[in-house]
């Protein structure tokens, strides 16, 4: 496990998280990503204890293929920025970027529990994630946040456009028949299509990604110990 210090010149306060989006924003790439099924596909997720200012996460690294893990890593810090909707990712990006850089092998497709052109402002995690190191992003979320969709049809693989007004942001996606959906978007260096074909990979069984399922319960692993020691 890495322990993670907060970064010189972090941005402190919601105008400097805001204009650091602002700057990074115009860096996003829409591209085809990486062959669904061939190489490395990765998730990470946190996990936090606001009352002892841990933040712990979790990047595990998958074989695309037979989604087998191949190797995982935690990272913990201390909370780096308050919580504000919409600047989630000041939170969780310093542990983040840790625990990707502390795998031993490439991540290859990067998956996030969140949110990547699907954010009010077109920069979530996934695609604050995704321009730093480079790496093709996606996100995966739970809901919606702020956007409207229509429901899908029943059948697995349906999809209903997530919509800013008339502007399609990403997609509501049913990964299990009669299950509701999750909501995938572009994070970086990938296209909305690739995003769903690799999320559908990812949800042979479940409604959510392997990638998210395996990552959530290690940061959570990761957080008991660091909280122990605390």
């Amino acid at each position: 496990m890495t322990t993670v210090s907060i970064p010189a010149g972090w941005p402190a306060t919601e105008e400097e998280a805001r204009a650091v989006q602002d700057e990074l924003r115009a860096r996003v790439l829409l591209e085809p990503g990486p062959p669904v099924g061939a190489g490395h596909v990765t998730g990470v997720d946190v996990a936090y204890d606001d009352e002892r200012d841990v933040v712990a996460a979790a990047a595990v690294v998958l074989d695309a293929a037979s989604l087998e893990v191949v190797a995982e890593a935690t990272a913990v810090g201390r909370i780096s920025f308050p919580y504000v909707p919409g600047l989630l990712a000041f939170r969780e990006i310093p542990t983040v970027l840790a625990a990707l850089d502390a795998l031993p092998h490439e991540p290859g497709l990067v998956v996030c529990d969140g949110y990547g052109l699907a954010h009010p402002r077109r920069f979530g995690l996934a695609s604050h994630l995704g321009v730093l190191t480079g790496l093709p992003t996606i996100g995966v979320a739970k809901n919606p946040f702020v956007f409207t969709h229509a429901d899908p049809d029943a059948p697995r693989g349906s999809a209903s456009p997530l919509l800013a007004g008339d502007e399609e942001v990403g997609r509501a996606l049913r990964t299990r028949a009669d299950v509701k959906p999750v909501f995938v978007s572009v994070g970086h260096r990938v296209t909305l299509d690739d995003a769903c074909a690799h999320t559908l990979a990812l949800t042979p069984r479940f409604r959510l990604p392997e990638t998210t399922r395996r990552a959530d319960s290690l940061c959570r692993r990761a957080l008991q110990e660091a909280t122990i020691r605390h």
